[in-house]
């Protein structure tokens, strides 16, 4: 029997998978182990290896999005009859589906009671679907476009609605003719004249007029990165009591010795690399702050691993510095440089953006002098850094010029209280004032 190759779950977070490319063509031999396709997920865009050997006799879907255990593949002996295998597995899921429809369907006519003829003719529209026979991605995106699937003709075996019959209902629909606009009139109509002529003309004004009609806008799905941001800065916001405690630090010393180390150092050291490096320190030695909180009870981590937000095109990713507190300056700054590279093609992996237990947020970089953080779970804190903004000080009495960048420590109540994130950053405003104490 051949095999049928689903959309595996690749990361905890992932609802869909979408498939950018195949590594592989219809009737090739693979063999177990072998990449199949690159699939993106929520976080990063990984390889599909193959479990089986044999030959690739299907490709289901050769792009776009596919939801968790959907089909995508079959691969089996050459010749064989991989239809009847994705017939069956379509059946399964078709059955699985309809079992989800009956239970929501007979829980929405009990609490909505009180309107029977509303929810008779919306469980009618239901059950007409569920007899539809459409695959389960033609259902998916049928759904995701507002489409009620009876009203597409279906092009597969025995009438079943498939991709292609949902991707051409709707281009038909697209490229229905609109109602045309009203014409303009021919000429303004003639204003009363005037009881009194002025002495002056006004200059005539052409009224602006715009033929296209309706709302101006572009809508764009949303990706698989956005939806688990939404939804887990979402939690943590409406979760996580937030306060935020800022500060100034005098980066003075810091700028002298970071050009210092550009001589010495086999790589070019950021200010970001001091930052990441002197909260590694200040989070030794303020062990609450390097925590998490668990629900019934509060986790005191001995390690301290630091995420770094990274911008990518459609959102953010936090890779993680193992052990910062260990490592050099140089060591952080060729780790977060080449993790950072990956997060912007899409090939971090989950692995990579694991286990952080304290995360940094810099836009230094876009002139932002100050802003707030949400907290990434499972930390209790996350670090806004500003830019660098040259200002007037007073410096030992005297007015001075001062190279000053202000710090936002986001703190989640139940786990930092004001005083120890306080304290936290005391202790980070000297070690980046004095950086002398990275060394001690």
């Amino acid at each position: 029997m051949a095999e049928v190759i689903r959309m595996p779950r690749m990361s905890d977070t992932m609802e869909e998978g979408n498939i950018v490319s195949w590594l592989k063509e219809e009737g090739e031999e693979v063999e177990a182990g072998e990449t199949l396709a690159e699939v993106e997920t929520d976080k990063a865009t990984m390889e599909l290896d193959s479990y089986f050997d044999g030959v690739l006799l299907h490709i289901a879907v050769k792009e776009g999005p596919v939801p968790i255990n959907g089909v995508i593949a079959v691969i089996g002996d050459e010749g064989e009859d991989w239809e009847a295998a994705v017939k069956e597995a379509e059946a399964d899921s078709d059955n699985s589906g309809s079992s989800e429809d009956a239970t929501e369907e007979s829980n929405d006519q009990e609490q909505d009671a009180a309107t029977e003829e509303k929810v008779a003719a919306t469980s009618a529209s239901q059950d007409e679907d569920a007899r539809v026979k459409a695959s389960p991605l033609a259902r998916s995106m049928a759904k995701e476009a507002g489409i009620n699937i009876s009203a597409i003709q279906g092009s597969g075996d025995s009438g079943r609605i498939v991709k292609r019959d949902v991707e051409a209902h709707i281009e038909k629909q697209q490229s229905a003719p609109q109602a045309a606009p009203a014409p303009a009139p021919s000429a303004p109509v003639a204003a009363p004249p005037a009881k009194e002529a002025p002495k002056e003309e006004a200059p005539a004004v052409t009224p602006f007029t715009f033929s296209g009609g309706g709302d101006n806008y572009e809508e764009k799905p949303v990706s698989q990165m956005r939806k688990v941001i939404a939804r887990r800065l979402g939690e943590s916001k409406f979760t996580a009591p937030h306060f935020y405690l800022t500060v100034e630090i005098n980066m003075d010393k810091a700028i002298q010795i970071r050009t210092r180390l550009k001589e010495v150092a086999p790589t070019k050291i950021s200010f970001n690399d001091l930052v990441v490096k002197a909260a590694a320190v200040a989070l030794r030695q303020h062990p609450a702050v390097n925590s998490s909180w668990m629900g019934d009870s509060i986790r005191y981590n001995k390690d301290v691993n630091i995420g770094v937000a990274v911008a990518v095109e459609d959102g953010l990713l936090v890779p993680v510095v193992r052990y910062a507190d260990m490592k050099t300056l140089s060591q952080i700054n060729v780790e977060v440089r080449e993790m950072a590279g990956l997060a912007k093609n899409r090939r971090l992996q989950p692995e990579q953006m694991q286990g952080n237990t304290f995360t940094i947020s810099n836009l230094g970089m876009f002139g932002i002098e100050e802003f707030t953080a949400i907290i990434n779970p499972p930390d209790s804190c996350i670090l806004a850094v500003g830019s660098i903004i040259e200002k007037p000080i007073v410096k030992d009495g005297a007015l001075a010029i001062g190279n000053m960048m202000k710090v936002t420590l986001s703190c989640d109540h139940r786990t930092v209280d004001g005083a120890t994130g306080a304290q936290f950053l005391q202790t980070l405003k000297n070690i980046l004032e004095d950086p002398i104490r990275l060394l001690v």
